[in-house]
């Protein structure tokens, strides 16, 4: 059996923005791992291949051993093709069986499974033929449950990483914990990977979750972990007050208080300031004090503005920032509850909150949003930034960008009119 893992370009898209502007919907991340890594666990699957919009191809295929658009892979074996938005924990269907297909509330297919000698009835020349045919074709079955929103990750983090903490069964020390320290709770709940250092001065506290301090994690004194809590591999905690329910991807630098929250890797909240329930990007650098707010003073429920269009009705009290790749904020900069902040995007603050939805590669200064000095500024802080992590900038990846830039260019357009508008003489007025 192969298992073949989707994203098709479609208006779902948008509902994982600026995040998924760069990467598949299926390599965001939840608890412990992404969520193509729980869809490959659940299966039980070795032989796995990948569909992806096509401008992400390129750029995908440098991040991963697995094949990439290959229709080959369409052919040859029975095959289970399951949309990266399924909720990997709530699938509960066999790899193997009868031909089946199930299909949304519009009509798409959420998952097919193929026998390999019903595919010659199908068509196989494309990822699309083959889904098009089979829910055409093929026994219809229930439909199972999917991620909808980049903040649904960012709600179930606490209760995905207890999940993955007991799946990676693993626990005790393998690297260094010096003395004093302070373990809280079960030390079963526990895990510190190879190489990984925890000063002196350090407190862990799994009385109510576990903690996995990963390869190579460096935690600094006067640091505070309150499970559930992932710390990817050769991130820094520098005296951080991190509380219950946050994933750290890999390569981080973090420090204040952050609680609730997605940092996806190689991105640097080094300072004081608070961030919570939000799903921070890569290459993202958020400066001192930089502070966002996850709770309306109404306690009514939280609005987010994706990619200039909506509100959304989240649903839940609690949302803080959604914050793209390569994105940058000055010291000082107060992001209001729910706020969008696109891909690489500048913010400067003026001491005031900024507004809730920044488009991708804007640069806000003096309260408006700009084309600011123009992408390839951005492109040279992008490759300074990704060097510093002994990581490059390739043409691949101005590529990959290039094609966001037109993507989001009705949005930003319109963003900068308006601000035009307001610093133009008496435009603020």
């Amino acid at each position: 059996m192969r298992l073949i893992v989707f994203d098709r370009p479609s208006d779902k898209r948008v509902h994982f923005y600026p995040l998924a502007l760069s990467r598949p919907i299926f390599e965001l991340r939840c608890g412990m791992t992404t969520l193509l890594d729980k869809l490959i666990a659940k299966v039980g699957a070795r032989d796995v291949a990948c569909f992806v919009p096509e401008y992400l191809a390129a750029s995908y295929e440098t991040a991963t051993a697995l094949p990439v658009n290959d229709v080959s892979k369409l052919t040859g074996d029975d095959l289970l093709l399951v949309d990266g938005r399924i909720r990997a924990a709530e699938f509960g269907v066999a790899p193997a069986g009868k031909s089946q297909v199930a299909l949304d509330d519009a009509g798409a297919v959420l998952y097919a499974r193929i026998a390999k000698g019903d595919l010659a009835k199908l068509k196989t020349q494309s990822l699309d033929a083959l889904l098009e045919s089979a829910a055409a074709a093929l026994p219809k079955a229930e439909p199972v449950l999917v991620w909808n929103y980049v903040w649904d990750l960012v709600l179930e983090n606490p209760a995905t990483i207890t999940a993955d903490f007991r799946a990676a069964g693993r626990s005790g020390v393998e690297g260094t914990v010096e003395e004093p320290h302070a373990i809280r709770g079960s030390r079963s709940d526990v895990y510190v990977g190879p190489g990984a250092k925890v000063h002196p001065m350090v407190v862990i506290d799994a009385e109510h979750g576990p903690v996995y301090l990963d390869e190579g994690v460096e935690v600094h004194p006067f640091t505070r972990i309150e499970g559930p809590c992932y710390v990817g591999k050769k991130s820094v905690l520098l005296g951080t007050n991190c509380r219950e329910g946050n994933s750290i991807g890999p390569m981080c630098r973090v420090g204040g208080e952050v609680e609730e929250s997605i940092i996806h890797g190689y991105s640097n909240k080094y300072h004081d300031g608070f961030l919570g329930h939000a799903y921070v990007g890569q290459w993202v650098n958020l400066g001192a004090m930089t502070t966002n707010s996850d709770l309306k003073n109404d306690y009514s429920p939280v609005s987010v503005v994706l990619d200039g269009k909506g509100p959304v009705n989240t649903g839940s009290t609690k949302v803080g920032s959604l914050i793209g790749d390569h994105t940058k904020t000055s010291i000082g900069t107060l992001l209001n509850t729910g706020a969008y902040v696109g891909a690489m995007a500048i913010i400067a603050t003026i001491g005031k909150l900024v507004p809730k939805y920044i488009p991708c590669f804007a640069w806000y200064l003096e309260g408006a949003v700009t084309k600011g000095f123009g992408k390839k500024k951005l492109y040279e802080t992008a490759r300074i930034a990704m060097s510093r992590r002994k990581c490059q900038w390739t043409e691949i990846d101005e590529a990959l960008w290039d094609t966001v830039h037109k993507m989001t260019a009705p949005e930003r357009d319109e963003a900068v009119k308006r601000g035009r508008k307001l610093l133009a003489p008496g435009g603020g007025a």
